[in-house]
C-alpha cells in the first residue's frame, strides 16, 4: 500500500533529516509511528502524502508517485494534521466545499461520529476550541472512507473519554482494504489500538515490528529483584518495570511507554532480539 525507497530529504543543506530511509506499509493494519519531538515524524508523513518532497528517493501509494499529486490518489488519502486551521463557517457549509472531493464520504456516519463526540452542532468551525476541532477533523476524516488514513497526533487536545471514544471508533473503521498510520508521543494513547510499532529515533527507524512480533520476543513485568535476563528496567514504586528475553515465549502485556524507552536508550539490546528471531 505505501512503500518508501531510500527517501533521502532535508530542509537545509548539509542537514539531512532523513538518509537511505526504507518502509513497507500493508493494508489492514493499524501502526503507531512513535517518536520524541523532534524526531522527524511529522516530516515523515508530510513526504508520504506529498505535501514535502524528497531529495531523492520514492514514495508510492496505491503504486502511484505521491509527488504527481494525481486527483485519483489524493481522493484515497485522508491526513489529519497535529496543526489545524478551519474556517469560520459552518459545519454544514465546511461538509458542502470538502466532501464533494471523496466519492464515497458518508455523511450519515459523519453525523453519528459528530453526535458520538458531543461537538456543538451550532457552532462555526473558528469559534470550536482546539478539542472540539480534533474532533470535527477526525470525524469528517474517517467519513470519507478513504483508503490510507494518516494522523498526526489526533489525540492532542482531547480529554480522557474523548480519547476513549477515539479509540473504540478507530478499531470500528478498520478493514482489510485499509492502512491507518497514527503518528504520536503520546504513547499509552495506542495501547490496545495498534497492531504494528514503528519508532522514530534520531530521525532514523530503529524498531518496526508486529504487536505479535514483540510480544512473542520480549516480556513485560514487574520484579523487585534484577536478573540477567532483564534487557531494560525502570524503578517503580514498590517494583521495577522490566523487559527481559522471552525465551519460554510467555504471555504477557506490552508495555508501549516503557518499550519506547527501552528502545531509545537501550536500542541494540532491544532490536538484538528481533535480529536473533530472524536467524532462529
Amino acid at each position: 500500500m505505501i512503500t518508501i525507497k531510500d527517501l533521502n530529504f532535508s530542509y537545509t543543506k548539509n542537514k539531512p533529516i532523513f538518509s537511505d530511509l526504507n518502509l513497507d506499509l500493508d493494508t489492514g493494519h493499524i501502526y503507531g509511528l512513535l517518536g520524541k519531538n523532534g524526531a522527524g515524524k511529522s516530516t515523515l508523513l508530510k513526504n508520504m502524502i506529498g505535501l514535502v518532497y524528497p531529495n531523492s528517493g520514492e514514495i508510492l501509494i496505491l503504486e502511484q508517485d505521491v509527488k504527481q499529486r494525481n486527483p485519483s490518489l489524493l481522493k484515497e488519502i485522508c491526513f489529519i494534521p497535529e496543526d489545524l486551521y478551519l474556517p469560520n463557517v459552518s459545519v454544514k457549509s465546511y461538509l458542502k466545499s470538502n466532501s464533494c472531493f471523496y466519492p464515497n464520504f458518508d455523511e450519515s456516519y459523519f453525523q453519528k461520529l459528530f453526535t458520538e463526540f458531543q461537538i456543538p452542532a451550532n457552532q462555526n468551525l473558528g469559534n470550536m476550541s482546539y478539542g472540539q476541532k480534533k474532533k470535527f477533523l477526525i470525524s469528517f476524516g474517517l467519513a470519507t472512507n478513504t483508503k490510507v488514513v494518516i494522523m498526526d497526533e489526533p489525540t492532542n487536545g482531547l480529554d480522557i473519554p474523548s480519547k476513549a471514544q477515539f479509540r473504540k471508533v478507530l478499531a470500528a473503521v478498520m478493514n482489510e482494504d485499509r492502512v491507518i498510520v497514527i503518528s504520536t508521543h503520546q504513547v499509552r494513547d495506542l495501547d490496545n489500538l495498534i497492531d504494528s510499532v514503528i519508532i522514530l529515533d534520531q530521525h532514523r527507524i530503529v524498531l518496526n515490528e508486529s504487536i505479535q512480533t514483540i510480544a512473542d520476543r520480549l516480556h513485560f513485568k514487574k520484579v523487585t529483584e534484577l536478573s540477567q535476563d532483564i534487557l531494560y528496567a525502570e524503578q517503580g514504586i514498590g517494583a521495577y518495570n522490566v523487559i527481559s528475553t522471552n525465551a519460554d515465549f510467555e504471555d504477557s502485556k506490552i508495555d508501549l511507554e516503557l518499550l519506547f524507552n527501552a528502545v531509545t536508550v537501550e536500542n541494540e539490546k532491544i532490536t538484538n532480539q528481533f535480529l536473533i528471531a530472524e536467524y532462529e
